[in-house]
């Protein structure tokens, strides 16, 4: 039963010749149509779910009806091939019906509530998860694509069929981008590069993942790509003979061993090898693993039989062998990978899997939907990908915005992955270069929030240690602990980073809030524009700025999220006529923020030159960090002021009733006598000042020791004190304020 008696020509996926090296993704296209689509439905689905299939197009089809593609096609063309690519994955009628149905609400205005009454609110939530948002008003293209990538992915983790469509969706406009005009095609493919790649390897979808790569190649550097695709083409052609005895050699060893198994050639994607040109500074007669053998075995046991077979058949490669069965990707992938020296001492690598890794490995939790029951393989993939998903609510909950939301959820689509352990030997996958803090978040957000230190592999260590595959990690807690701004500066995951960030907005908001209406008020000020806004006004700044409240601005301001002087400009030109301050009142001078030291969320003393009272301090202001104080002398605070914009700085001062101590850095240059250490501790002792650490180095000679100490002082006064009682101590020669 065909849905209709009309086809149109599309474009479809090639297919592997068994024997031969695959062909690259996007070399021959076959022919996608109508009747191609109902064939693979029959396949699976019944006569009723067929009839719905067929509703749907229906309706698509009228809706389409005299809207065309850049091509000149019918556009009902594009939503066929949509769902012709789903019915590869077996995907359900209701996913079938939301594939034909995905451009309905965007393109022609069709409600939800027309879908619901149509299709069901199944179909309807589908296909209103791959609608991009009303055109309503966003201060950017950035920002809007930001919060559509938001709306998609927030409906992919209530249903996973949404990204999958859209997966579907993107690579037939993939396959069919040279109609659009340079500047477009360069914008979509490096938007599929950054994040529809990342998704599909992160879901399993390999076939899609290698593919949408080639394409995204194809079109940001075409010229590349021709010459690599000529190059490759020409040693197909040199490398035949080769291939063709490993593969027969092969066959052999295993048939004598009586493993039955399937044994073809693959090339790898022209991207993969321009990769690792790239990355290993190769040229392309160097790259001599362009080809490779994979062998699909029937269990388990045979994989591993199958690896010792082969390892007789030619020496393996040291320190190339990866066990992904033992310990599969974080994307549900098995495999056996082993690098062989074949014959003429060329490297091959070998690929070992059972038929239900295969189908995982290029349909990944695609793969599911026909194959639910009694595969505990499956099952744990299932379980894997929601619980990525679940962490994508669990970031949108502590996220303020779209861009940052995408920004997070992109850090952890990272495909390169290390696998460490917790004390209990369970398996934990996080991004490569995340460290032992990530690990933190990662076991739950409450741990990582109190993390007060780190043991890896038994032995004690900092926070931001970058864990290795294989790596121990036992995580230190303190009920009484906060995230420390700091932090930011050195997570990986967008878990861990979304949860300090959410942690910073939200403690000590009262003083953020404060800090950003001192800020804003100095800002207008100093553009001679009086700081009392009218409600006119501040309606107008709150609609533009997508805010609740200006208490909502103060404290975004107050945190480094808003910059107050770009804020009191877009103030100024909301404003028919300026109200000007009087003559009295400025412009003048900046008004300086007082600080009181207090080491919080919105004013933190900058690590490395510990201001302390009396100081000349300047403020830096850091997006979602609040303002850090540096002397005005501080080495790392000049390198920064060079890089950042001048309205990034701002005066501070001191307040006048501060009672509290301050962290601050001394090194004393003594002789190295009996007794020296503890004449100096009981001289700070005597001066009213604590010690919080203390570090000692020898020269050469052992003649001098350098004592390096953290101690609390009230102020630049009680220092300055306490450093002339330290020059008259006896043994010691110098000492001076260490500062990094």
């Amino acid at each position: 039963m065909n849905l209709t008696s009309s086809e149109t020509s599309q474009s479809a996926p090639p297919r592997a010749v068994r024997g031969a090296p695959e062909a690259p993704p996007a070399a021959a296209l076959g022919v996608a149509s109508v009747t191609a689509l109902t064939e693979k439905l029959q396949a699976y689905m019944n006569a009723a779910e067929l009839k719905k299939v067929k509703d749907a197009y229906r309706f698509s089809d009228e809706m389409h009806l005299g809207q065309m593609r850049k091509s000149g096609e019918p556009y009902i063309s594009h939503p066929i091939a949509v769902a012709e690519i789903c019915a590869d994955w077996k995907l359900d009628v209701q996913a079938i019906q939301a594939a034909l149905l995905h451009d309905v609400m965007e393109d022609q205005g069709v409600k939800k509530d027309e879908l619901i009454e149509r299709f069901g609110p199944q179909v309807a939530a589908l296909v209103d998860g791959l609608s991009k948002l009303e055109k309503i008003e966003f201060q950017s293209q950035i920002e809007a694509q930001a919060e559509n990538f938001r709306k998609m992915l927030l409906a992919m983790a209530s249903d996973v069929r949404v990204i999958l469509i859209k997966l579907a969706d993107r690579l037939h406009n993939m396959r069919t981008l040279e109609h659009m005009s340079a500047a477009k095609k360069a914008r979509i493919a490096t938007e599929t590069m950054e994040v529809y790649v990342p998704i599909a390897h992160r879901l399993g979808l390999n076939s899609i993942y290698r593919e949408l790569q080639d394409l995204c190649f194809s079109h940001l550097h075409p010229m590349r790509y021709r010459t690599l695709q000529k190059a490759v083409k020409a040693a197909r052609g040199n490398r035949r003979e080769v291939v063709n005895k490993i593969l027969e050699a092969v066959k052999a060893q295993l048939a004598a061993a009586n493993i039955r198994a399937e044994v073809y050639g693959r090339e790898k994607t022209l991207f993969g090898i321009y990769k690792k040109m790239r990355l290993k500074q190769l040229s392309f007669s160097q790259v001599l693993d362009v080809f490779g053998v994979r062998v699909v075995v029937d269990s388990f046991a045979d994989c591993y039989l199958a690896l010792g077979y082969l390892h007789q058949l030619y020496k393996p490669v040291p320190g190339k062998f990866k066990d992904y069965i033992a310990i599969r990707k974080v994307n549900g992938y098995q495999s056996l990978h082993t690098a062989l020296a074949g014959p003429y001492g060329t490297p091959v690598e070998f690929q070992i899997r059972t038929q239900e890794m295969h189908r995982t490995a290029e349909s990944g939790v695609a793969a599911h939907w026909l194959y639910k029951t009694g595969d505990q393989n499956l099952s744990d993939l299932q379980q894997r990908t929601h619980l990525w998903l679940q962490s994508l609510l669990d970031i949108q909950q502590q996220t303020g915005d779209s861009a940052e939301f995408l920004e997070h959820v992109k850090v952890d689509l990272f495909p390169d992955s290390v696998y460490v352990f917790t004390p209990k030997s369970k398996i934990i996958p996080l991004p490569r270069g995340a460290t032992a803090l990530d690990f933190a978040y990662a076991i739950h957000t409450g741990i990582g929030d109190h993390t007060v230190g780190i043991r890896i592999n038994h032995e004690p260590a900092e926070l931001r240690t970058e864990l290795r595959n294989g790596d121990i990690v036992e995580i230190q807690t303190d009920v009484g602990s906060r995230p420390d701004p700091t932090w930011l500066s050195f997570v990986r995951t967008g878990k861990a980073r979304s949860a300090i960030r959410h942690h910073l907005r939200t403690v000590n908001l009262t003083e953020s809030m404060e800090l950003g209406h001192d800020l804003l008020q100095q800002a207008l000020t100093a553009l001679n524009v009086n700081p009392d806004l009218s409600e006119v006004t501040i309606e107008k700044l709150l609609k533009e700025s997508s805010a609740k409240s200006m208490e909502e601005i103060y404290a975004d301001i107050g945190v480094g999220k808003r910059m107050a002087p770009i804020v009191a400009r877009h103030i100024v030109g909301l404003m028919d006529a300026p109200p000007a301050l009087s003559p009295a009142e400025g412009p003048s001078e900046p008004k300086a923020v007082t600080i009181y030291g207090r080491e919080g969320v919105s004013v933190q003393l900058a690590p490395c030159c510990m201001p302390i009272p009396g100081d000349h301090v300047r403020g830096q202001l850091r997006r979602d960090q609040g303002l850090l104080v540096h002397t005005v002398d501080c080495a790392v605070a000049k390198r920064q002021r060079a890089k950042e914009p001048p309205e990034r700085w701002i005066p501070v001062v001191w307040a006048e009733d501060i009672n509290r101590r301050f962290d601050c850095r001394i090194r004393l240059l003594t002789q190295n006598e009996k007794g020296t250490l503890a004449r100096v501790a009981a001289e700070i002792g005597e001066n009213d000042a604590n010690i919080s650490y203390v570090g000692m180095d020898e020269d050469k000679e052992h003649t001098m020791k350098s004592l390096r100490f953290t101690i609390q002082v009230k102020d630049r006064v009680h220092l300055a004190q306490l450093i002339r009682a330290l020059r008259r101590v006896a043994g010691v020669n110098r000492v001076e304020r260490e500062r990094t």
